[in-house]
C-alpha cells in the first residue's frame, strides 16, 4: 500500500486531470481583455454621473455670471443716460397715478408737466428704486437699453378710450 491515492486512481481508470494553459499577462501586447458583461461598474457609473452634474453646475453658475454682468452693464449704461436729465421737481405738487410691476405707483408733477406728460412729451423711467420724469427721448432711448424700466410712455398717436366717463368729471 506504498501507493499514493493518486496513482490508484489513475490505475482504476481515472484520467489526470489536464493542465491549464498559460494566460498572457494583462500588460502585454498580445494579452486579451477579460470576457466583459456589458455593464458598466458602479465605481465608473457613479464618476460618470458626477461629471455631468459638474457639468451642468458649472454651466448654470457660468449662466448666472453672465446674466449679472449684463444686468450690472444696463445698469450702468442707464445711469449715464439718465445722469442729469430727470425733471423732478421738489416744489410739484400733484401726484399723477401709474401702474408699474403690477403696483399703483405716483409722481408729483407740476401742472405744466402734468400736461406734458398727459400728451407724451414727458414720460417716466424707474431707476435706482425712483420714479424719474424725463423728455420722451430720453425715455425712448432708456426704452433701447432696458424695455422693463419704462414705466410711464403716453402714445400720442394713440386713440383716446372710451371709458364713458366724462373728460371734465373731477372726483
Amino acid at each position: 500500500m506504498s501507493e499514493s491515492l493518486r496513482d490508484q486512481l489513475l490505475k482504476a481508470g481515472f484520467k489526470a486531470s489536464p493542465k491549464p494553459k498559460a494566460q498572457p499577462h494583462p500588460h502585454k501586447p498580445g494579452a486579451r481583455k477579460p470576457h466583459e458583461t456589458g455593464e458598466p461598474d458602479l465605481a465608473r457609473a457613479f464618476s460618470l454621473r458626477a461629471r455631468a452634474d459638474r457639468a451642468e453646475r458649472e454651466a448654470a453658475e457660468r449662466d448666472a455670471r453672465e446674466k449679472a454682468a449684463a444686468k450690472k452693464e444696463r445698469k450702468r449704461k442707464l445711469q449715464e443716460l439718465l445722469a442729469g436729465k430727470a425733471l423732478n421737481q421738489a416744489d410739484a405738487d400733484q401726484p399723477r397715478n401709474f401702474e408699474y410691476a403690477g403696483k399703483i405707483r405716483r409722481v408729483y408733477v407740476t401742472s405744466e408737466q402734468l400736461a406734458k406728460l398727459n400728451v407724451g412729451e414727458l414720460g417716466v423711467v424707474m431707476h435706482g428704486g425712483r420714479a424719474l420724469l424725463a423728455v420722451r427721448d430720453v425715455v425712448l432711448s432708456a426704452q433701447t437699453i432696458a424695455p422693463d424700466v419704462v414705466a410711464l410712455l403716453v402714445d400720442p398717436d394713440a386713440p383716446a378710450p372710451d371709458d364713458g366717463v366724462p373728460d371734465d368729471l373731477m372726483w
